[in-house]
C-alpha cells in the first residue's frame, strides 16, 4: 500500500467509526474551502492551502502546505519533488489524503506529528504525539559536541569513542545522532516517559543503532534512583536538552506545544532550573573519576536566561567541583547551550 494510502487508512481507522471525526472535519473544511478544479495541481493546492492556513492564522503556513503535499507524493520536502510533477493533477485518493492531513493541521496539530516522521541531522525519525519534537536548537547542540569529540581525535584513535548519557532522550535525536557520527561510541539513553523510552527503542532499530544504545526507565528526580545506573559504568561526557521552560511561560507557548507536546518535557519549574540543577547535582556520580581524554564534560542546552542562572548556581555548591567553562549561541544569537566541566575527584 503507498504511503499516502496508509496514512489515509490510519486517520480514518483512527477516528473511531464516529461520525464527525476527522473524516467530517476533512469534508467540512474541504466545503468550507474548495480549491478551484484548475488548482488541484501540487503547486496550486499548495498556494490553496497556504491561503487556507494563513487566514486562520496557523503559523508557517506555506511551510505546512509544502511539507503536507509533498508527503502524499511521497517526498521530504516539495523542492524535493520532480518539476514535471508540479502542474500535473492529482489522484482523488491523493486530493483526499492532503484534505484530511491539512485538517489535522488547521486544528493546530504539529506537522511533524501529522508527517509522522520528521529529520533530525539527517536521520529520519519516527514522532509520535506527545514525545517532545526535537528543534532546529538541538541539532547545534549536537554539532558542538561532535566538535569537541573531534578535538580529541588522538584520544579516539588510543581509547576507542566515548561512552554519552542522554538525560532525557524523548524521540532519541541526540543520542542517535551522535551514535551515526561517531561509531566507537556507545550511550546509555534515559527518560521517565515509557512513551519516550518506547520511541527511542523504535528509532534505534530503524537507524539500526540498537546493538550501541541502552534506553533506560530514569527519573532524575527521584531520589536514589540514579544508583540504578550506576552498572553501566562511568560516562565520559554527559548531554542534556532538559526542560527548561519557566513555569510561569508555559501558558504563552504556541497551541501546538501546549495542546500537543508533552508538558513534562517542557515545564523546568519556577526559574526553569528544576531538571537541570537535578543533572548537575548527579553528574559527579556519573562521570569518570579520570578526566584523560574527555575532560568529563556536560551539555547543556537551556533558556538564554539561564547561563547566568546555573553560573551562580555552581559558585554556591563548590562541593560539585563543577566550572562553567564555556557559553556559546544559538543560529538567532541567544546564549543558548553550556559545557560544564569536572574538575576534581
Amino acid at each position: 500500500m503507498k504511503l499516502w494510502a496508509r496514512m489515509l487508512w490510519a486517520l480514518l481507522s483512527g477516528s473511531g467509526g464516529r461520525r464527525g471525526g476527522i473524516l467530517g472535519l476533512a469534508f467540512s473544511s474541504w466545503q468550507s474551502h474548495p480549491p478551484l478544479p484548475g488548482l488541484l495541481s501540487p503547486t496550486g493546492l499548495v498556494s490553496h492551502w497556504t491561503r487556507v492556513f494563513e487566514k486562520r492564522g496557523i503559523p508557517e503556513a506555506r511551510e505546512s502546505s509544502e511539507y503536507i503535499v509533498a508527503h502524499v507524493l511521497g517526498a521530504k520536502t516539495f523542492q524535493n519533488l520532480k518539476p514535471v510533477l508540479w502542474t500535473q493533477p492529482l489522484t482523488p485518493q491523493q486530493l483526499q489524503c492532503i484534505q484530511v492531513l491539512c485538517s489535522r493541521r488547521l486544528q493546530r496539530v504539529p506537522v511533524q506529528y501529522i508527517l509522522g516522521e520528521w529529520d533530525f541531522r539527517g536521520l529520519s525519525l519516527k514522532m509520535v504525539p506527545p514525545v517532545f519534537i526535537p528543534r532546529p536548537e538541538t541539532e547545534e547542540l549536537v554539532e558542538w559536541v561532535l566538535e569537541e569529540v573531534a578535538q580529541r581525535s588522538n584520544v579516539v584513535e588510543a581509547q576507542g569513542g566515548p561512552l554519552i548519557l542522554e538525560v532525557g532522550c524523548g524521540s532519541g535525536a541526540i543520542s542517535l545522532s551522535l551514535l551515526s557520527q561517531l561509531p566507537q561510541s556507545q550511550v546509555i539513553a534515559v527518560d521517565k516517559e515509557e512513551a519516550a523510552i518506547n520511541l527511542t527503542y523504535e528509532n534505534a532499530q530503524r537507524l539500526r543503532l540498537q546493538n550501541r544504545i541502552q534506553i533506560i526507565p530514569f527519573d532524575v528526580t527521584s531520589v536514589g534512583s540514579w544508583t540504578h545506573l550506576l552498572p553501566w559504568g562511568p560516562m565520559d561526557l554527559i548531554v542534556s536538552n532538559p526542560p527548561y521552560v519557566f513555569h510561569h511561560d508555559m501558558e504563552q507557548l504556541a497551541p501546538e506545544i501546549r495542546s500537543y507536546e508533552d508538558p513534562v518535557a517542557l515545564d523546568g519549574g519556577e526559574e526553569g532550573m528544576d531538571i537541570i540543577t537535578r543533572i548537575l547535582t548527579l553528574a559527579p556520580q556519573f562521570l569518570k573519576d579520570s578526566g584523560y581524554g574527555w575532560d568529563r564534560s556536560i551539555f547543556l542546552e537551556v533558556e538564554p536566561r539561564h547561563p547566568e542562572l546555573v553560573s551562580n548556581w555552581l559558585q554556591s555548591h563548590p562541593d560539585l567541583c563543577l566550572n562553567l567553562v564555556a557559553i556559546r549561541r544559538d543560529f538567532c544569537e541567544r546564549p543558548r547551550f553550556l559545557h560544564v566541566q569536572r574538575s576534581g575527584p
